[in-house]
């Protein structure tokens, strides 16, 4: 089991490294830009590249995120409440949370399916949308991963 946990949390680094990357990328492109511009010359499709890119910041990034437990968390409620009581709420809102990712991460390859088979691209550099939807409806998998790993987490006496 620890190597699965380790396995997943790799997995997740690994996810978030690709965020930041494209992070940086998103921050050097919209630089040159903006001195292309001055300079009368402006980069054409930064607009369709920043939101590409934003979607893989943040698909990419959720994963390692909730793995670190980086996320805001509202738990003022929770706390009010036993321990035997928390440890009944967090596995129930992490299944919960694994429902989610999962039909939102099959969604998103279905969705990417249909993108694929269209030929959809955007206006201006003609990029297709299918391989952003893909690597986003991946990442929702590997979140529902980092959940099931937090239930194992909470059952070992790991998590708070």
């Amino acid at each position: 089991m620890n190597r699965m946990l380790q396995m997943l949390n790799r997995l997740s680094q690994w996810a978030n490294a690709l965020a930041g990357i494209t992070l940086t990328m998103i921050m050097g492109i919209t630089v040159a830009d903006v001195i292309l511009r001055s300079l009368g010359r402006p980069m054409v499709g930064i607009f369709e590249l920043v939101a590409f890119a934003g979607a893989v910041v943040i698909g990419f990034s959720i994963p390692f995120t909730s793995w670190v437990r980086g996320h805001i968390y509202v738990d003022f409620f929770v706390q009010s409440f036993s321990l035997l009581v928390r440890k009944a709420i967090h596995p129930t809102t992490r299944c919960l949370g694994m429902g989610l990712f999962l039909m939102i991460g099959w969604n998103l390859i279905l969705m990417g399916k249909d993108l694929y088979k269209s030929g959809e691209v955007s206006s201006t550099l003609q990029m297709p949308f299918y391989p952003i939807v893909f690597g986003i409806g991946f990442c929702c998998f590997i979140q529902t991963l980092v959940l099931a790993g937090d239930i194992v987490k909470i059952f070992r006496g790991q998590y708070e």
